[in-house]
This record gives C-alpha cells, sequence and structure tokens, in this order.
C-alpha cells in the first residue's frame, strides 16, 4: 500500500484490535488524525504488535507517532515479551534507602522502556507520572515515585534521561497535579482545594527539574482547581498558556488527557471538550476506545491545522538500530533487579 502524504492532525485515537480493520484506516487517514494510542486489546504478541506499528508506519507520510501507556506496575500495556516494569512507588521506596541505586534504578526503567518499545515500532510512551503521592488519589497511588517533590523530580530525571538513550521522549503527567484530589478522573470530576501557591510550592518541583531535563510533552489532569481557576486544568489557559508555557518555560508539546474519561465531562460533547481544551492550549487531544466518537470528532476537526507541527516530530523515536542489542540495556537489566 503506498502512503498517502497528508499532514498531521490534532487528534491520536487508538484502533479496534490487534490488526487494523477498514474502519480502522479510514478513521487514520482522516486529515484530523494525529497520532495513535495502543492499548492491551492492541496486543497479542511482540510479533502481532510489530505487524500492526509497520502497518501503521505505512498508512501515511509523515508517519503517524505511535504511543502507549507503559509506566511499570498496573499500567504496562504489553506483557508477553516485554520487562515486568515495577510500579515507579519502589523506586521511591530505594530512594529512602539509597539514593543513588535509586537514581540508577530510574535511568534503567527509561533504557528498558525505549529499548523495549522501540524496537516494536513505538515512538514513546505517557510517562514519567509526575504527580506526588499524598495518600488521597487511589487511581495514582503507587504510580507516583514518592510524597517528595526533590524526590520525584530527581527519579524522574533520570528515567527521562535513560529513554533519551533509546531515542524515546518523555510525556509528563498529569500537570499540575493529581496525587492530592481524591476523586477518580476517569469515573468523576475531581477537585483539589488547595490555594495556588501550595501547588507551586510543591506540585510544580518535578516539572520544573524534569523540563530541564528534556521533558518533552505534558499531560495535563482532568483536575479543577477552585482557588486558581474554575476549568479543569486540562481547559485552563491559566494552567497550560500563564503557568506552564510562560511560568515554566516549558515548549514542548501538549496533550490532552482521554477525552472520553469523565473529567473531561463539564465542556459537553466530544467536540466541544477537544475545542476546549485545543483553545486553552493543547496541541493534540486524546479520544480512547470509543470509535463512532472518534468519528464525530474527527469531523469537527477536519479544519483544524496543527499549529505547532514540529513539537509532534520531535516526538517519534530516534535512531534505527534495536537498542536490546546494547551495553546499556543489559546493564539497565541488571539494575533493575536492585529494586526491591
Amino acid at each position: 500500500m503506498r502512503r498517502v502524504k497528508l499532514p498531521l492532525g490534532t487528534v491520536v485515537l487508538d484502533p479496534t484490535g490487534p490488526a487494523l480493520t477498514e474502519d480502522d484506516r479510514r478513521r487514520l487517514l482522516h486529515p484530523a488524525a494525529g497520532g495513535v494510542i495502543l492499548f492491551a486489546h492492541n496486543f497479542e504478541s511482540p510479533e502481532q504488535l510489530l505487524a500492526l506499528t509497520e502497518e501503521i508506519a505505512g498508512l501515511r507520510d509523515p508517519e503517524l507517532p505511535i504511543c502507549v501507556d507503559h509506566e511499570g506496575g498496573r499500567v504496562q500495556r504489553f506483557a508477553l515479551g516485554f520487562t515486568a516494569i515495577p510500579p515507579m512507588r519502589r523506586l521511591g521506596v530505594l530512594w529512602d534507602r539509597d539514593r543513588e541505586s535509586a537514581r540508577r534504578a530510574a535511568r534503567a526503567v527509561g533504557t528498558v522502556i525505549s529499548a523495549e518499545l522501540g524496537a516494536h515500532g513505538v515512538d514513546f510512551s505517557f510517562t514519567p507520572v509526575l504527580d506526588l503521592d499524598y495518600g488521597a488519589s487511589a487511581v495514582i497511588g503507587h504510580r507516583a515515585f514518592h510524597y517528595d517533590p526533590n524526590a520525584v523530580g530527581a527519579l524522574a530525571a533520570q528515567l527521562i534521561e535513560g529513554l533519551a538513550g533509546g531515542g524515546m521522549a518523555a510525556v509528563g503527567k498529569h500537570f499540575p497535579g493529581h496525587g492530592f484530589a481524591s476523586a477518580d478522573s476517569h469515573v468523576a470530576v475531581p477537585t483539589d482545594p488547595r490555594p495556588a501557591k501550595d501547588i507551586f510550592k510543591k506540585d510544580l518541583v518535578p516539572y520544573r527539574v524534569a523540563i530541564q531535563a528534556g521533558l518533552a510533552a505534558v499531560m495535563p489532569a482532568h483536575v479543577i482547581f477552585p482557588q486558581a481557576d474554575a476549568e479543569p486544568a486540562g481547559y485552563s489557559k491559566y494552567w497550560l498558556q500563564d503557568v506552564l508555557r510562560g511560568q515554566l518555560g516549558f515548549n514542548g508539546l501538549i496533550f490532552s488527557d482521554d477525552l472520553s474519561m469523565e473529567g473531561a465531562s463539564t465542556a459537553g460533547g466530544v467536540a466541544e471538550r477537544a475545542q476546549a481544551a485545543l483553545a486553552a492550549g493543547c496541541d493534540q487531544v486524546l479520544l480512547c476506545q470509543k470509535p463512532k466518537e472518534q468519528e464525530l470528532l474527527l469531523e469537527s476537526l477536519a479544519g483544524i491545522a496543527v499549529s505547532f507541527p514540529e513539537r509532534i516530530e520531535k516526538m517519534k523515536r530516534r535512531g534505527g538500530r534495536d537498542f536490546r542489542k546494547s551495553v546499556a540495556y543489559r546493564e539497565a537489566l541488571a539494575s533493575l533487579q536492585e529494586v526491591p
């Protein structure tokens, strides 16, 4: 099949299964499509995954970036043939015992993720989680490195460098922080009642460190911080433009979190949600596991051009060789054995 020359659009969506259907191809060839996110329902084996990513890469020029939530712990979509990545909390436990070992393990996590995903045609993972563990959010829980923002920043920076060594960009989430809000944004609209100064003092610390370490993209939280703005962070010009772009100096890509989540429902239907996210400052929007709604969203955004296509290009994996054959990968696997 000959690749269609088509600029990248604003919508990131998932195929319906482990192989592309004609409907999947039609959606991915829509002018508003700009990326592909994969889930467990898209995975059967390493061989099948590679065939799927190769077919996706062959659809368009430029190629659609392919991504996945592959953090470790309970958020790791691919299992068979992939190293089991520990939940990031375990790196925090190691930090409290031996900071140098924890830094080495965090870097190893990034190295292993980039090597194994990259070898199967995946461009990047939505990692690291930069939320602080306040003990309040069950949906974050063990996904967070630590409650100490300095520990989170230090470990995230190492993970980012590990990813970069394997040619992979990093995505920090969930800006400015989902760790204090107890409600799960998948099924509710969480609020965080703290004064903005508390969030600046604690939750933004890891972002400052991660941006300095080369963070390429950020995903905001579907959380309302009423002391700062009435809108959820993902719909908030204050958080995305004034704080993230302005005060933190971030110039990379901003993804919305999944617009099918209940936390995104404050803006209306999927088209209104996407418009609100883009107007606030998101570059691309995600809509997952809702093929009929994806079609509506694609049509609603058919005439919307991506403002900064170079931000998307920077998310694509660099380096053609199989990084699993490197000494760095073998050493990273050994370092993961140090994680308690």
